[in-house]
Formats: structure tokens, C-alpha cells, sequence
């Protein structure tokens, strides 16, 4: 913390979003979804800090209701995938042979998809709504974690503590959870940062474009709301964007001290 100063300064600011989100109701001034329309369009003013949209609504209000929106999808995304992702590659690089090449053909056909369109059909398809756009995005989002952690499992299934495990007869199913999990917890825990980061942009992009949840404001749908007046109200994007940014970058760049912090680790073992 005091040769990186700014690694405090990016947890202060996730820590301030998560706690937005886990209080929001008690935090927003105003309802999300109170209206004045006399006031629509409003800019930043002493009772609303962040001004008001078209229909009057607290900008400050909907952006904090916006925050537990995209870090439930985040963080549900991220967790569902890493479940699914970590079992399928641990069990790929443990088994080899016909397993691990049918779980690899699998994976690299999945991958020829790109991650976003898919996530946008399947939405279109589904509807809009805010489990059917986690199911959207972690449909494909496991496939990363099970490269990654296959690759990492068929380095450290050569080691002397694991090839002791198998030698004393241990189960497959337990060197993976007593003997591989902690092994693998640090470069999961940098890709999970990243993801957390990518499934935050991408919840964004869908309520973007009409495919999020309808009945509580996102970041995304704040900034296509506001796209038609961005020239006579520009903060009904501003401020949603910014906040879109700054939490994204946040957790891409709490992804890169991790991993900093794990090579140097690794060069004085």
C-alpha cells in the first residue's frame, strides 16, 4: 500500500460502489423512480447532485440502484462461471486422454462464438430481464477459466506433492480440493478481476441496447436513455458513463496488481 498508492486509492473506490449497492435504498436521496416532470432535463443543482432525466428523475438515485445492477451481474457471472469453469478444466487436466481431448474440442468450438453476439441473440431470444442476461453471459464465460485452469493443472500435477498424493492413492476428486485449489487460487483470482470487469461492460452494452432488466435502472440503459439529449442535456451520459469507466478500470487494473504481486511471489520462492 505505501509503495502503490494507487492500489488504495482503486479498492476505496470498488469499496464505495459495493456499498452503494448493498445499501442503495437507504442511500439514494430519492426514488429511482419519482418523477417531476416539470423539472425533466434539469442540470446538477443543490437537491439534485447529478441533475435530472427527461422525466425528472434523480440522475444520483437511478446511478446508485444502477451499481447493484451491474455488480450483481458481475460478480454472479463471475462466480457461476468460475464454478463451472473450474471443475471442467481441473477434471480435463487431471483425466487426460479421451476426456481431456472431447472437453478441449468442446471448449474450442465454444469459442469460435463471439462472446458478446451470442450474449446478445440469447437475450433477444430469452427477453429482457436480469437472470436471463447472467445466464447470457456465463454461457460462455466458463470457457476461459477452464482453459486457464487445465493449463495450470497440467503443470502442477507434475510437481512432488501431487505425484506423492497419487502415489499414496488419493482420489482424483481430492487432489483437486485439498491439493490443486489452493495451488490455483492466484492466477483464478486475476482472471476473475478481469471478468468481473468484462461482465460489467457487457451488462451495460445489452441495456444498451433494450436487452437488460426493465424494472430497475442500469448504467446501460441510463446512457441510451440520455443518448437523444446529449447535446442539450449531456449529463444524463456523463455521469453513467464516467461511472461505467471508472468501475470497469477499477477492477482491470485491481487485476494487474494481483498479478504483479503473484510474480513477484513467484521469483522469491
Amino acid at each position: 500500500m505505501k509503495r502503490k498508492p494507487l492500489l488504495l486509492v482503486l479498492l476505496v473506490i470498488v469499496s464505495l460502489f459495493v456499498f452503494a449497492a448493498l445499501f442503495a435504498p437507504g442511500l439514494a436521496p430519492y426514488s429511482p423512480d419519482t418523477q417531476d416532470l416539470c423539472a425533466g432535463l434539469s442540470g446538477p443543482s443543490g437537491a439534485h447532485w447529478l441533475g435530472q432525466d427527461k422525466l425528472g428523475r434523480d440522475i444520483l438515485s437511478r446511478m446508485i440502484f444502477g451499481a447493484r445492477v451491474s455488480l450483481l451481474v458481475g460478480v454472479s457471472v463471475v462466480l457461476i462461471s468460475l464454478c463451472v469453469g473450474f471443475l471442467v478444466g481441473a477434471l480435463s487436466g487431471i483425466f487426460r486422454g479421451m476426456i481431456d481431448s472431447a472437453i478441449m474440442r468442446v471448449i474450442d468450438l465454444l469459442m469460435a462464438f463471439p462472446g458478446i453476439l451470442l450474449a446478445i441473440a440469447l437475450a433477444a431470444v430469452l427477453g429482457p430481464g436480469l437472470g436471463n442476461v447472467i445466464f447470457a453471459l456465463s454461457l460462455l464465460g466458463w470457457v476461459g477459466y477452464a482453459r486457464l485452469v487445465r493449463g495450470q493443472v497440467l503443470v502442477e500435477r507434475e510437481k512432488a506433492y501431487v505425484q506423492s498424493a497419487i502415489a499414496l492413492g488419493a482420489g482424483k476428486l481430492r487432489i483437486i480440493f485439498r491439493h490443486l485449489v489452493p495451488n490455483l487460487a492466484g492466477p483464478v483470482l486475476v482472471q476473475a478481476s478481469f471478468g468481473i470487469a468484462g461482465a460489467i461492460l457487457a451488462e451495460a452494452s445489452l441495456s444498451f441496447l433494450g436487452l437488460g432488466t426493465q424494472s430497475v435502472p442500469s448504467f446501460g440503459s441510463m446512457l441510451s436513455h440520455g443518448l437523444s439529449f446529449l447535446r442539450t442535456a449531456p449529463h444524463l451520459t456523463v455521469f453513467p458513463g464516467l461511472a461505467v469507466f471508472i468501475l470497469v478500470i477499477s477492477f482491470n487494473l485491481l487485476g494487474d496488481f494481483v498479478a504483479d504481486y503473484l510474480r513477484v511471489e513467484e521469483k522469491r520462492k
